[in-house]
């Protein structure tokens, strides 16, 4: 007796979706990282860390705690943040793509947004006594928001499961299998 309600052959077909990371572990210059989003917030953060710390040490009153507090903070901020650029520019960051990166960065960030903020509103307080503390205090504000930004963008690549630099490409292989009668 044959059922017809059910056919007598059916075919199965299986998508199969896998994700290829693809880096290139060479060393080599680039600078079109630069022209990018986290390349242009690098760039902007060393610079106003730089002049916010010029602004500090030309000041009459660079050796007080508040000067020294917002110096270390501005030099830190510089000095990992230009050789994380550096990083970046070379491509040693995808060298190392086994380090978690935007994790290291997110942190970091987060912790530069709260040394800034207290750095320059203890700088914005001492403006009333010497104007370079002022000036200093605007840079600095302004890299703390450089610093905010950077953190989120960080916080929500490292979500996602992007890479810090390279990229996933997925692939999808189908394959179809029919039942032998």
């Amino acid at each position: 007796m044959v059922d017809h309600g059910f056919p007598t052959q059916h075919t199965t077909t299986t998508t199969v979706t896998t994700t290829t990371t693809t880096t290139q572990p060479t060393i080599r210059f680039d600078s079109s990282y630069i022209r990018t989003l986290p390349g242009f917030l690098k760039v902007s953060q060393v610079i106003l860390s730089l002049l916010g710390f010029i602004c500090i040490t030309v000041s009459s009153q660079s050796n007080s705690s508040r000067g020294g507090w917002f110096n270390t903070v501005a030099m830190g901020g510089f000095w990992f943040t230009g050789i994380l650029l550096v990083f970046y520019l070379f491509h040693i960051i995808e060298k190392f793509s086994k380090i978690p990166w935007l994790k290291i960065e997110f942190i970091f960030c987060v912790i530069w947004t709260a040394f800034y903020l207290l750095a320059s509103s203890l700088a914005v307080d001492y403006a009333r006594y010497v104007e370079a503390f002022g000036v200093a205090a605007f840079f600095g504000f302004c890299a703390m928001v450089a610093y905010g930004y950077d953190a989120w963008l960080k916080f929500q690549a490292a979500r996602s499961g992007a890479l810090a630099q390279g990229q996933h490409s997925p692939k999808q292989i189908s394959t179809m299998t029919s039942p032998a009668y």
